[in-house]
């Protein structure tokens, strides 16, 4: 496929790709199979992933991040999928990172980020129960206010970075009489919380090495200082204003996955033979290629559109919530259909495009799902 150059790249771009790329190679590619066996990353990736600066690029420096834009973040979503590395949960640590950077106290702040940047701290957000999914108003997890503390109670699941996670955003009630003006974030550290537990990971189709748990909070005691912000009853406002930058990394992540599978599926459609010719030059094999190219290539161009009104502070949710419907039903087609290309062999787990395809599932769930999405799009119209 032709080189495509993002318009939002420049020349730091272009090296600190370079080295994500290499460090990727190097330190992670090795580690995939045994990352999905095993359910989880182990925690020392993360802190070499932070020496490397690939954890909060975009966070300003004098809270440890790297003082870049979101592109450098962009750069390392886009690089692991085109290694096929599911298992690290770096974007949650990206989208916490960004609640306490715009809602944060500069008390949290100084407290929290620089252990973010140097993966010290790595982060879940603790949004899902076991009775609610997109409908955030209706949680059950209460946060009742005891003194200077508050008494956390509930359950959380499908918690992505959960098993490693040692710094928790827990969405919670904090006045039940209340509907969204009743919701909190409360941050939660939790290596020696009493009352705290989490199971081993969920056993799930595809994304095997993320670590998805599920979390319970029994009479867990959490200073007052630890809601975001410092008052409660703006979780829901604040969950709300940064859903567009969630949605983008899904769709960034998205496209990325696209194009990746797509390229190794041309590959081996010119080295595959049947009936003594190459899979390419059949007809079938080259109309669907031209026309997951030429949809991977739309895709990338609207994504790089949204990355680039995301760094100027212009993206809403109603395009935001149109790149992750579109992107991750595209990467769920693309990666079908490149299955399809590789035959048997596509069934076959030692292949990428087997991974990639069941990977790609969940991405059409998550980050609230595709239904809602079309539901705020239209809202707008």
């Amino acid at each position: 496929m032709n080189a495509y150059h993002s318009p939002w790249m420049t020349e730091d771009h272009v090296m600190y790709r370079d080295g994500v790329r290499k460090f990727l190679e190097a330190e992670f590619l090795p580690q995939r199979e045994h990352w999905i066996e095993q359910g989880y990353p182990e925690k020392e990736y993360w802190k070499k992933a932070g020496e490397m600066g690939l954890l909060c690029p975009d966070l300003p420096a004098e809270y440890g991040g790297g003082g870049g834009d979101f592109g450098f973040d962009v750069i390392t979503y886009e690089e692991l999928m085109r290694l096929c590395i599911s298992s690290f949960g770096n974007g949650i640590q990206s989208i916490v990172a960004h609640y306490i950077l715009r809602y944060g106290t500069e008390e949290q702040k100084l407290r929290w980020l620089p252990g973010m940047a140097t993966g010290d701290f790595i982060t879940s957000i603790a949004m899902t129960e076991p009775g609610t999914g997109s409908d955030l108003q209706s949680i059950k997890t209460s946060a009742v206010r005891d003194g200077d503390e508050y008494v956390l109670n509930g359950s959380k699941t499908f918690i992505t970075n959960g098993y490693n996670a040692n710094l928790i955003c827990v969405v919670c009630k904090t006045d039940p009489a209340e509907g969204a003006k009743g919701v909190s974030l409360l941050m939660c550290e939790v290596d020696e919380l009493k009352g705290f537990s989490r199971n081993k990971p969920l056993k799930k189709i595809g994304m095997k090495g993320q670590d998805t748990c599920e979390l319970f909070f029994d009479e867990c005691r959490i200073p007052v200082g630890n809601v975001l912000g410092g008052e409660e009853g703006q979780g829901f406002y604040q969950l709300m204003a940064q859903l567009p930058r969630e949605r983008l990394i899904i769709a960034v992540s998205a496209i990325a996955a696209v194009e990746a599978v797509l390229e190794q599926t041309i590959d081996y459609t010119k080295e595959r033979k049947a009936f003594n010719k190459p899979l390419m030059s059949f007809q079938n094999t080259k109309f669907k290629l031209a026309e997951m190219a030429t949809e991977a290539k739309i895709s990338r161009v609207f994504v790089d559109h949204c990355i680039e009104q995301l760094m100027v502070g212009n993206l809403d949710n109603e395009t935001a919530s149109m790149a992750k419907w579109w992107c991750s039903e595209k990467q769920f087609d693309t990666a079908h259909q490149c299955l399809q290309l590789h035959g048997g062999y596509g069934y076959m787990m030692e292949y990428p495009v087997a991974h990639y395809f069941t990977d790609s599932r969940v991405q059409m769930i998550y980050g609230g799902s595709n239904e809602i999405m079309k539901e705020l799009i239209s809202r707008s119209l």
